[in-house]
C-alpha cells in the first residue's frame, strides 16, 4: 500500500475553535501518528485520519419532560454516531449538565478506537444529554428517561447501535431506557447494555472498567519487574462506578489504596494505612444515594479536603489511577507525581490527563529509561468497560448467559491483548533507545487506528489511486 508522501496532502487538524475537547483528543491521536513512522510507512493512511475524524452521523434532538411540580422542562439529547467500520456503534450515554456536542465528539472519537483495541466487532459512538440527575426524584428520572429513548429509539438497535451507561446513567437509568425501547419498538433486544441480570445482563458488567484497569496495570508492573500490585500503593481519584471497583481489585491483590475523590473534593489516608473493602462500600452506598464523599465517616482514619484532586495531596505514591473524567491531571500534578515516586499512571477515566501532561509523562519516559513514569491511556486502559459491554452483546444474541468466572477470564485475556498489541505496535512503529520503555499512548493509538483504518478501506470508506 505504500505511495510517495507527495501524494498526499498532510493529515491537518480540523479547525474547530468551538469543540476544544474534540480538537484535543484530535491532536493526541493525530501527533502520535505524525510522530511514529506510520505515515513514512503508509502515507495513505494521512486520507483515512481526514475521513475517519469526522462522525459518520450526528444526531441532536430535544428531550421534553415533566418535573413533579407539573412544570414542562426541556434539556438537549445527542447520539454521536461516529465509525461502524469494526461493527454496531458502541458507547456509553451521559447524564451530566456539562454534556455538549464537544465533549460527546472527543468521547466517541476515543472510543472507535478504544473499542478496536478489544477485538472485538464493535464500532465507535457516544450520546446523552445535557440532563442533570441529581436532585431530581425517581419519577422525573424515569419521565426523562423515557422521553430521552423515545427519540433516541429511531436511531439504535441490536446491529446498528448499541449504548451503554455513563456518567449519570447507571442501571436504573438502563433499565428506564431499556423498557421505553421494547415499548416502542416491540422487540426485546440486546440494544442496550448494563441491563440487569434477569433481563440480559452480564455478570461482571459493573466492575468490568475497574477491574480490567487493574489487570492491565499488573501486566505493567510484570512488563517492568516489579511484581504484583502487593504492597503497591495507588492513589485514585473518583468515586464512581470506575474507581470504586478498581479500589475493591487493588484490595483484593494485596495494594493500598490513598484516595478517593469526587467534583466537591477529596479524601486521603491520614497518615498510615489503606482504604478497606468496607469503606468502599459504604462510599458506593453513599453515591448510590446521590450523596458527596465528604459525608463519608471514618472515625479519624482519613481525612476530607475540599476543592481538590488527590494527586499533590497522598505524598509518596507508586500507582495513580485518575478515574473521574476528562482532563483531571494537569501538567504540575504530573510533575508532582514523578517527584513523588510514581512510575505507573494508568487512566480509568476517558482522556484523563491534559495534553501537557502527557507530554510531561512522555518526556520522562524517553530520557529515564526503566525507572521512568508509564503512561497508559484511558483508551487502552479503561477498554475492559466496553470489552464486557461486547460479551454481553454476544450473550444478548446467543440468548445465553456466561458464569462470572468465564466472563472476568475473557476480560484478562483481552485486557492482555490490548497490552501486548500496544507494546508491539510501539516497537514496530515509534524510534527509542536502548532500554527506554515502549510509549504505550503511541503503541495504543497506532494499533486502533490501523485496524478501523484498514476496515475503512476494505470497505470502500476511503481509498487512494496508487493503493496497491
Amino acid at each position: 500500500m505504500c505511495v510517495p508522501t507527495s501524494a498526499y496532502e498532510p493529515a491537518a487538524v480540523p479547525a474547530i475553535p468551538a469543540e476544544p475537547e474534540f480538537q484535543q483528543a484530535y491532536n493526541e491521536l493525530a501527533s502520535t501518528l505524525e510522530n511514529s513512522t506510520l505515515f513514512e510507512q503508509h502515507p495513505e493512511y494521512r486520507v483515512a485520519l481526514k475521513v475517519a475524524s469526522i462522525p459518520e452521523r450526528v444526531i441532536q434532538f430535544r428531550v421534553v419532560w415533566e418535573d413533579d411540580n407539573g412544570v414542562l422542562q426541556v434539556n438537549r439529547g445527542y447520539r454521536v454516531q461516529f465509525n461502524s467500520a469494526l461493527g454496531p456503534y458502541k458507547g456509553g450515554l451521559r447524564f451530566h449538565p456539562t454534556v455538549n456536542l464537544s465533549i460527546l465528539k472527543f468521547l466517541g472519537f476515543e472510543q472507535i478506537f478504544k473499542n478496536a483495541l478489544t477485538g472485538l466487532n464493535m464500532g465507535g459512538g457516544k450520546g446523552g444529554a445535557d440532563f442533570d440527575p441529581k436532585g431530581k426524584s425517581d419519577s422525573e428520572i424515569r419521565r426523562f428517561c423515557v422521553a430521552f429513548m423515545h427519540e433516541l429509539s429511531k436511531h439504535i438497535g441490536a446491529d446498528t447501535d448499541v449504548p451503554a451507561g455513563d456518567i449519570g446513567v447507571g442501571g436504573r437509568e438502563i433499565g428506564y431506557l431499556f423498557g421505553c425501547y421494547r415499548r416502542e419498538r416491540n422487540r426485546f433486544e440486546g440494544v442496550l447494555t448494563g441491563k440487569g441480570l434477569t433481563w440480559g445482563g452480564s455478570l461482571i458488567r459493573p466492575e468490568a472498567t475497574g477491574y480490567g484497569l487493574v489487570y492491565y496495570v499488573d501486566l505493567m508492573l510484570e512488563h517492568l519487574g516489579k511484581g504484583s500490585m502487593a504492597g503497591k500503593r495507588v492513589a485514585i481519584s473518583g468515586s464512581g462506578n470506575v474507581a470504586q471497583y478498581a479500589a475493591l481489585k487493588c484490595l483484593e491483590l494485596g495494594a493500598t489504596v490513598l484516595s478517593l475523590s469526587d467534583s466537591k473534593g477529596t479524601v486521603i489516608i491520614d497518615g498510615e494505612g489503606s482504604f478497606t473493602e468496607e469503606d468502599i462500600h459504604t462510599i458506593i452506598a453513599l453515591k448510590a444515594d446521590r450523596r458527596p464523599i465528604v459525608e463519608f465517616e471514618s472515625n479519624g482514619r482519613t481525612k476530607y479536603i475540599a476543592g481538590v484532586r488527590p494527586w499533590t495531596h497522598v505524598g509518596k505514591v507508586d500507582i495513580a489511577l485518575p478515574c473521574a473524567t476528562q482532563n483531571e491531571v494537569s501538567k504540575e500534578e504530573a510533575v508532582h507525581l514523578i517527584e513523588n515516586g510514581c512510575y505507573i499512571l494508568a487512566e480509568g477515566s476517558n482522556m484523563g490527563s491534559t495534553q501537557e501532561a502527557i507530554d510531561v509523562f512522555e518526556a520522562h519516559r524517553a530520557e529515564n529509561g526503566p525507572n521512568a513514569l508509564w503512561y497508559a491511556p484511558g483508551k487502552a486502559a479503561n477498554c475492559g468497560g466496553v470489552a464486557v459491554s461486547g460479551l454481553e452483546m454476544a450473550q444478548n444474541s446467543r440468548r445465553l448467559a456466561w458464569s462470572a468466572q468465564e466472563v472476568d477470564d475473557k476480560l484478562k485475556t483481552i485486557m492482555k491483548n490490548a497490552f501486548d498489541n500496544g507494546v508491539a505496535t510501539a516497537q514496530k512503529y515509534v524510534a527509542s533507545k536502548e532500554g527506554e520503555l515502549p510509549s504505550l499512548v503511541a503503541g495504543s493509538n497506532i494499533a486502533g487506528f490501523i485496524k478501523v483504518a484498514q476496515a475503512m478501506h476494505d470497505q470502500g470508506d476511503w481509498w487512494a489511486k496508487s493503493v496497491q
